[in-house]
């Protein structure tokens, strides 16, 4: 199954290289068995957003490695991609870029014809095949229908989806220079979030494959991360509950709202995904 990644340091800009490269389950060690493709979405210092994506596996692609040693944000969206039927090509490859926000999606929704008959005029913006590409035009056209509101527009593009659309999963986390936004939709993969808006002093982890970090920035910088796996031994890994839409503001303040049904009228079991179900191995829990 696709791997997300997100974190949010409010508005101080930090790099992620613990996170991306050298927790004990980081993007990179979950890229092997997720080959379709890598992603980091980050925002330079004057707010315009940074892609760097390749149809490749993160622990084969050296760029991904310099990149995320060397990117700094004060938001940030990785993917690693376990592609459900449609080709490993750039176009397909998360995070996608609309309107200045980031997006990136795991998980299978169906019915795309009626989702790109109910876009309609914004089908004109997706570029490539993926249902992920869909979702995030359906919730940027909502949020330009709810006047900018991103809260809004995920709540009635979630709404949307979930009433009318065969469902699998839908975990998404969408990144602006100073916010993001998580949802896990239903409770089919994990989501997690861990809050470090307290520094940690003295951060040393060591992997299982023996790299050892003593520190990077986020030693000293308060963040907050969501994963689709717990990334280290960090206690403080929590689930998010199915159907409750997360936002981390410019201050970090950690806000939660349920903001769909928790059970989509038309669920799929993996029994209905055909060729897609060797995709979406569950994460650990």
């Amino acid at each position: 199954m696709c791997r997300l990644f997100g974190m949010s340091a409010g508005r101080a800009r930090v790099s992620a290289t613990f996170w991306l490269l050298d927790a004990p389950d980081s993007l990179t060690r979950q890229s092997h068995v997720n080959p379709d493709g890598t992603g980091l979405g980050t925002f330079d210092e004057a707010g315009r957003p940074v892609l760097e994506k390749q149809p490749l596996a993160a622990w084969h692609d050296a760029e991904f490695s310099s990149e995320a040693k060397e990117r700094r944000s004060a938001t940030f969206v990785a993917h690693v991609r376990h592609s459900s039927g449609t080709a490993p090509r750039p176009e397909n490859t998360h995070p996608f870029e609309l309107d200045g926000r980031l997006f990136a999606h795991n998980g299978v929704v169906e019915g795309m014809p009626l989702l790109e008959q109910h876009l309609g005029p914004a089908m004109g913006r997706v570029r490539g095949d993926t249902d992920s590409e869909r979702l995030f035009a359906l919730v940027t056209a909502e949020t330009a229908a709810a006047g900018g509101d991103v809260g809004a527009g995920m709540e009635r593009a979630l709404g949307w989806v979930a009433e009318h659309l065969p469902v699998y999963a839908v975990n998404v986390v969408l990144t602006t220079p100073t916010e993001l936004w998580a949802c896990r939709y239903p409770d089919t993969h994990a989501l997690w979030l861990l809050d470090r808006r307290r520094p940690v002093e003295g951060l040393d982890h060591r992997s299982e494959s023996g790299t050892h970090v003593v520190s990077d920035d986020l030693a000293d910088a308060p963040c907050v991360v969501v994963a689709s796996e717990r990334l280290d031994q960090d206690p403080g890994w929590r689930m998010l509950d199915p159907g409750v839409l997360v936002r981390v503001g410019p201050d970090l303040a950690v806000t939660e709202g349920a903001v769909v049904d928790p059970e989509p009228r038309h669920r799929l079991e993996p029994d209905d995904l055909g060729a897609a179900a060797a995709s979406q191995r569950p994460t650990g829990r």
